[in-house]
């Protein structure tokens, strides 16, 4: 079993005739995901190397029974994207796409908590359930499945961690890159709240970074409604003081948002933060049964 993604997924990839995402899309079908369409407005009826391409998201679910979208469209048009996925149905988004305005995510996030959908992104490298299906650019062959589940802030940190656990032998269940924009759909918790309920992850790994609150209201909800063991790393440790470091999302007021009120929020909720990603796998290999 996995979360949000699996054997069951559907995807249907808008924006499926640009380079980025023909390139994805089959890389994706290679692995095992069932790619039944694509969407490229005003290409409907062409095909790309047998996936057939509609002009709307609603026409493929319709016609192919897509349940699930991956977004690969410029920043100016995502927003609208992710409306159209959501009116077509779809029960989960992933959208890759980054630099979309603030703005625009603000008005997305509003207008998806009166819909059954659940998004993932944007400016994040989506989602692999090993064995099962990848929706979004996580190499499949740095995964191998088992029980681990894993979430991140950090695409890269995403394919350092999961290397450094697949070396060690240990296994992924779900690993959820919810990407770092201050305002994104699925996040730290929504992804420890559905490990939590999986039977099938005994473990969960947090990888955060510096700015914002994610972790710290995450380190909350370990203390009050997570049972199984949780590792974590933090980037940014040796991020100067008061100099702004990586993204939109790593905003740091005074001591908080640092890496190190960051690692006691989690210490204190009873989560073991390892200080490199090699020493995360070490602390997962000991805590696991």
């Amino acid at each position: 079993m996995a979360i949000l993604i699996g054997n069951d997924t559907r995807l249907v990839v808008q924006g499926i005739t640009g380079s980025e995402g023909t390139f994805h899309s089959l890389r994706n079908r290679r692995y095992g995901t069932q790619v039944v369409a694509g969407v490229t407005p005003g290409k409907g009826g062409r095909d790309v190397e047998g996936i057939p391409v509609f002009d709307t998201v609603a026409d493929a679910v319709e016609q192919t029974g897509a349940n699930t979208s991956l977004i690969f469209v410029p920043a100016r048009f995502a927003a609208e994207a992710i409306y159209e996925a959501t009116d077509a149905g779809v029960g989960l988004i992933v959208c890759i796409t980054e630099g979309i305005p603030v703005r625009d995510m603000a008005l997305v996030a509003s207008y998806l908590r009166g819909h059954d959908v659940a998004l993932v992104g944007p400016n994040c490298p989506g989602l692999i359930s090993p064995g099962s299906a990848n929706v979004g650019i996580i190499p499949g062959e740095i995964c191998a499945q088992g029980r681990v589940g894993l979430v991140s802030r950090s695409g890269t940190l995403t394919y350092q961690i999961v290397h450094e656990l697949t070396e060690q032998g240990i296994g992924q269940s779900t690993c959820v890159g919810m990407g770092g924009d201050p305002v994104h759909g699925i996040g730290f918790i929504g992804s420890l709240e559905r490990f939590e309920a999986d039977p099938d992850t005994d473990l969960i790994v947090l990888i955060g970074e510096i700015g914002g609150d994610d972790e710290e209201r995450a380190a909350h909800y370990v203390r009050e409604r997570v049972s199984k063991p949780v590792i974590s790393y933090i980037a940014g440790f040796t991020a100067p003081p008061g100099k702004r470091m990586g993204h939109a999302g790593a905003i740091i007021t005074g001591s908080s948002g640092t890496a190190q009120a960051k690692a006691e929020a989690l210490e204190g909720a009873g989560v073991r933060v390892g200080r490199t990603p090699s020493e995360v796998a070490e602390l997962v290999a000991a805590a696991l049964p």
